[in-house]
């Protein structure tokens, strides 16, 4: 019978993931919470290791969020796992575990958002955001021509069409963020409002830029003639970077300066030493409305990535039941005052006619 119990190990936290040789992402390390600091609502939580029979399993680290009206933990890119992919048992003990050490210290926290690679019972969908379990991960040990060569033909053809194109110009502008972030971000308006998604404060993506600081945090742009087109944030470990935030304006897409962007930023991104870059979620089951994206970022590579998916874990089901209603029924209202006011629009259009 193996036994098995969570360590609070506080700042050997990395050094004992080293050791168990586990590669951290950049989520569970120490230097996101720097970031985590720098924004409102948030908080680094405790630095964790499943220990069973004695020896890590695996180790997690969290940032408390609170939203409206609720707590919880959110483990971004954890549990990560030491040794082989745990069976669906293993992740259920662990969880298990997890519950009872977050009742007995957090006993205001709702639920904790984690990642798992088997679906189960006590795992629900994410009450207000969106995960991915597919994506692209592009091979950065491949030099730009063996990279050119491993995408798809539409891939290729479209960076090269971009890079025949003297007036694009794709650059580092890391060192200079702080300068050119309040004209980029006119592009992330434009972004949300043609694609339909939400975007955070400007604030929040500075504060990135300068918590996570250079050596794990990227900004890429392409410009014309000065102009920026499309940008890019990448964050990096010392293997790893993942293609956080992205936008870009008409005349970029026309020009094909996303596809440049790209490849720019994986030739940058080689040249510093990094071995993967993960383009960061395609649509799937569970994630229909990432189809948008998918066109776009499978045409980099012939291959698709499975990785775990987020999922809640409930802390009090009672609570979280009650926040699952509320949720619904704030969303049932939303939908009904939206329907109203296109009613009243269209009354109005008819009258004017």
């Amino acid at each position: 019978m193996k036994t098995s119990r969570f360590e609070d190990v506080g700042s050997e936290f990395e050094s004992l993931a080293e050791e168990a040789k586990v590669d951290l992402p950049l989520e569970q390390t120490s230097a996101w919470e720097v970031f985590d600091w720098a924004v409102g609502g948030r908080l680094p939580w405790r630095k964790l290791v499943w220990l069973v029979d004695g020896e890590p399993r695996a180790f997690l680290t969290a940032t408390k969020m609170r939203g409206r009206g609720f707590t919880y933990l959110w483990a971004k890119h954890g549990p990560v796992w030491a040794g082989p992919t745990p069976s669906a048992r293993e992740e259920a003990a662990f969880r298990s575990d997890l519950v009872r050490v977050v009742r007995s210290i957090e006993p205001e926290v709702d639920f904790v958002r984690l990642h798992a690679h088997h679906r189960a019972g006590d795992l629900r969908e994410l009450l207000q955001s969106v995960t991915y379990d597919r994506t692209v991960v592009l091979d950065l040990r491949k030099d730009a021509d063996a990279l050119l060569a491993s995408m798809k033909k539409r891939g290729r053809r479209d960076v090269r069409k971009a890079m025949r194109d003297e007036s694009l110009v794709a650059a580092d502008e890391t060192e200079n963020a702080h300068a050119v972030f309040g004209e980029l971000y006119e592009l992330l308006v434009e972004t949300g409002e043609r694609d339909s998604f939400g975007i955070l404060p400007q604030e929040t993506y500075e504060a990135m830029l300068v918590g996570l600081g250079p050596e794990h945090c990227r900004l890429y742009t392409v410009r014309r003639e000065g102009r920026p087109l499309c940008w890019g944030i990448v964050t990096t470990t010392a293997s790893q970077a993942t293609y956080y935030y992205a936008a870009s304006n008409d005349e970029g897409r026309k020009a094909g300066a996303p596809d440049l962007l790209v490849f720019a930023m994986a030739r940058f991104l080689r040249e510093r030493g990094i071995e993967s870059f993960d383009l960061m979620g395609i649509d799937s089951e569970r994630a229909p409305q990432l189809a948008g994206v998918r066109g776009f970022k499978t045409k980099f590579s012939e291959e698709i990535a499975e990785v775990p998916g987020a999922w809640d874990v409930p802390v009090s089901r009672l609570r979280y039941e009650a926040l699952v209603k509320a949720l619904a029924a704030k969303r049932w209202a939303t939908a009904k005052l939206d329907s109203v006011r296109q009613r009243l629009r269209g009354d109005s259009e008819d009258q004017d006619s």
